[in-house]
């Protein structure tokens, strides 16, 4: 089973040739519209907030705040191009953030070893999904809640409810607190990461085929492409970028707690489902992923300066996520009719 379906809706070139120009500028309104839309709000948050908005304190705050939202969005956008779900991404952020915290300061294991540890088992977390996904042909949505579900109860139960609190070293601190350029450190990590995932996705036989199973496994798997090794291989993938922003935000908080992370899985669900309607909308892509993720952040930043109460942001997010998956289901029926 299939929980989402990938299926691109950008303009080619054969659609555009014969179309004059004010036809071909309606014609990539839906695909960069969310980007225009974005810049619209920054505009109009620097005229409205001149004092506090259009700060580099602002932008720092923002990019500090927002990078492991980004990080989750593109993890969970892996998953999403060969048409599944990957929910662990919430969950598993929980438990791998006080592991890496817990493994130094209860049993003593250095920080660069700790890191390995939590993303080898980030791995691990992700290829089980894979096996539920493709081998006992679990819903994907089923799969990864259920997975996630346990990782949460084994986080609760490690911490027995409790803080998980000590001395870390200072380069354990220096993942998330340094600065480069002026810029945090953890805006690099995501530059990187997405520039990455972007040349794998677009231009090499990877990303090709994650993208053919995401639109028709039948017809992938009849072309010869291995299905199940690829999108096992996808959920691997996002199991250590799960881990990885588990390190970063222990790295940030310094203390670990199972009531920390599930509140990264709407946004960065709603960054993933938003990339799916932008820059190729009707398909999940990073430079969308990144957009999606950047609109959550300028919108709740301005919202919040204005003097938004503590309860704007899920109310932000989950009305986002709302009009994502609108935009997507429209963009599927309009595709269809196209066809037809």
């Amino acid at each position: 089973m299939q929980s989402i379906e990938s299926s691109a809706l950008e303009p080619t070139k054969a659609e555009l040739k014969d179309l004059s120009f004010g036809e071909k500028l309606v014609r990539f309104i839906p695909v960069y519209g969310l980007l225009i839309l974005t810049i619209f709000l920054i505009v109009l948050f620097s005229i409205m907030l001149p004092d506090t908005f259009p700060t580099m304190l602002n932008l720092r705050a923002i990019l500090s705040d927002k990078a492991i939202i980004a990080i989750l969005s593109l993890a969970a956008m892996i998953p999403m191009a060969a048409g599944r779900i990957d929910l662990t991404v919430g969950y598993g952020i929980v438990i791998w953030h006080i592991l890496a915290i817990s493994l130094q300061t209860m049993f003593g294991i250095p920080w660069p070893i700790t890191v390995v540890i939590v993303l080898v088992l980030g791995a691990f977390v992700g290829f089980l999904n894979g096996v539920l996904v493709e081998v006992a042909k679990i819903d994907s949505f089923i799969a990864t809640l259920g997975t996630g579900t346990v990782l949460y109860a084994l986080a609760l139960w490690h911490t027995g409810g409790r803080q998980v609190v000590g001395g870390l070293p200072d380069g354990f601190y220096a993942l998330s607190s340094t600065f480069v350029f002026g810029l945090p450190i953890t805006a690099y990590y995501v530059f990187v990461i997405t520039v990455l995932l972007w040349l794998i996705l677009e231009y090499t036989p990877i990303g090709r085929y994650l993208y053919a199973i995401g639109a028709n496994q039948k017809a992938a798997e009849l072309n010869g492409i291995p299905t199940r090794k690829f999108v096992v291989g996808a959920f691997i993938s996002s199991g250590v970028m799960t881990a990885l922003a588990g390190v970063i935000l222990a790295s940030k908080l310094r203390i670990g707690q199972a009531s920390v992370g599930l509140e990264y899985l709407l946004p960065a669900l709603v960054g993933a489902f938003l990339g799916s309607t932008t820059i190729k909308p009707g398909r999940v892509n990073v430079w969308g992923t990144i957009i999606g993720v950047s609109i959550l952040a300028v919108g709740i930043s301005g919202i919040q300066q204005f003097g938004g109460s503590f309860w704007v942001e899920p109310m932000f997010n989950g009305a986002t996520l709302l009009v994502a998956i609108g935009i997507a289901g429209y963009a599927q029926r309009r595709k269809g009719a196209v066809k037809k």
